[in-house]
């Protein structure tokens, strides 16, 4: 019997992807674990395996296609000897059937469902609906795209539309020649902000499966989270001077700790020394987390990922390094799994490299707080003696979720986190 191959869900957030490249072609057999496709997901290339065993009836999705539907079908797999029809006819029909013997006389007269084009949903993804529930649904007026189905595979069936109220009608298109005046706002479609720009040059860059979710993740992270923003500057004299000696005394075993080691450690001891702040919305309630799991920005072609350190309270400096550099190099060829980048309870985004004094993180949900970290830079400061010295200063600001972190709680957060960095060598005791 035929059975379709999906598009897998590859990680707990993905809800498209793009069939990167199929590892088979029509008429090859497989097994049960045989590699079937490379799948794109928003944060990493993974092999696809198949669960069945057969032959590959047919392939539904070419590959290089973007945007693909989890749970749509990508491909039939059918057993020796059996061949693959039409592929519309592989959508289950014997609920259409049934339906169709119990319909009124008058309704089996209605012309084919052949007859007309399947339903489509606004996105061009095809609806699978029974012939007799899109006759119902075009006699009560409602739309197909807005009706979950209880059939075999998500088909729409008898019962879905019956239930089912119509949904407002539509506003009519504007009249033929009206100008049509758009500010940029969400509301917008793509098309008519470019018509803003008719007759400007530009070049059209097309989204791809990382710069999609980052836009909805971002997007609904400032709808959806009550930011607030505390900032401090901290001095990195001593710890610069720490950080030498300790590099001369590593530098036999191939060891060299960068400041942002410094500060991933200094992160994770704060979140053990003020526990209530190691914490993460969990919509209708917070966890508190025990371990100190700190994600690390790392800047990739296209976008970003966030790869999670475990444990990090536990492990030295030199261990922090030397996986903070592996987790950036998979990153950045795309290579970490799921597990990898997901989780945590706190982050780091690091600017300071690129020469930026300041900024503000936005935070990446379910995490608390986001420790935005700036450039190192020599300015005149005032000492306890009241004194004028200089001094090498790091302005850093927390980002934090009003919903798990107070304004007071925020503050001893990151009073800790400065007091850890002013006085490095207390982070190894």
């Amino acid at each position: 019997m035929a059975t379709e191959i999906l598009m897998p869900a590859l990680s707990p957030t993905m809800e498209e992807g793009t069939l990167a490249k199929w590892l088979v072609k029509e008429g090859d057999e497989v097994a049960s674990g045989d590699l079937l496709a490379e799948i794109e997901t928003d944060k990493a290339t993974m092999e696809f395996e198949a669960v069945d065993e057969g032959i590959i009836g047919k392939i539904l999705v070419a590959e290089g296609t973007e945007g693909v539907k989890v749970n749509t079908a990508i491909a039939i797999i059918v057993e020796d000897g059996e061949e693959v029809g039409d592929v519309a006819a592989s959508a289950p029909a014997a609920p259409a059937a049934a339906e169709a013997e119990a319909a009124p006389k008058a309704v089996e007269a209605a012309a084919p469902a052949s007859a007309a084009p399947a339903p489509q949903a606004a996105d061009g993804t095809r609806i699978f609906a029974s012939p007799l529930a899109r006759r119902i649904a075009a006699d009560k007026g409602l739309d197909l795209a807005q009706i979950k189905g209880s059939g075999p595979k998500g088909r729409i069936v008898k019962a879905d539309v019956e239930g089912a109220t119509a949904t407002a009608p539509k506003a009519a298109p504007a009249a033929a020649g009206a100008p049509v005046v758009a500010a940029p706002g969400p509301s917008v479609s793509s098309d008519a902000i470019a018509a803003m720009y008719a007759g400007r040059a530009y070049e059209e860059v097309k989204l791809d499966g990382m710069r999609k979710i980052i836009a909805a993740r971002l997007t609904e992270a400032k709808q959806t989270i009550p930011h607030f923003y505390l900032r401090r500057d901290i001095q990195l004299d001593a710890l610069l001077a720490f950080r030498g000696q300790l590099n001369k005394q590593l530098e036999a075993r191939g060891v060299k700790l960068s400041v942002n080691d410094f500060i991933i450690k200094a992160c994770a001891i704060a979140l053990q020394q003020v526990p209530d702040a190691n914490a993460v919305w969990a919509g209708d309630r917070v966890l508190k987390m025990k371990a100190s799991d700190v994600a690390v920005a790392v800047a990739i072609e296209g976008g970003l990922f966030t790869p999670v350190l475990q444990d990090a309270e536990m492990r030295s400096l030199s261990s922090l390094s030397a996986q903070m550099k592996d987790l950036a190099t998979r990153a950045r060829d795309r290579k970490l799994a799921p597990h990898e980048y997901q989780g945590g309870s706190f982050a780091i985004s690091n600017l300071g490299m690129f020469g930026i004094d300041n900024f503000d993180a936005v935070i990446n949900p379910p995490h608390g707080a986001i420790l935005a970290v700036g450039a190192g830079v020599k300015k005149p400061v005032v000492n306890a003696e009241g004194a004028l010295g200089v001094a090498t200063v790091m302005s850093v600001t927390l980002s934090v979720d009003h919903r798990v972190i107070d304004g007071a709680l925020g503050a001893e957060l990151l009073t800790a986190i400065k007091d850890n960095l002013e006085n490095p060598m207390s982070m190894l005791a």
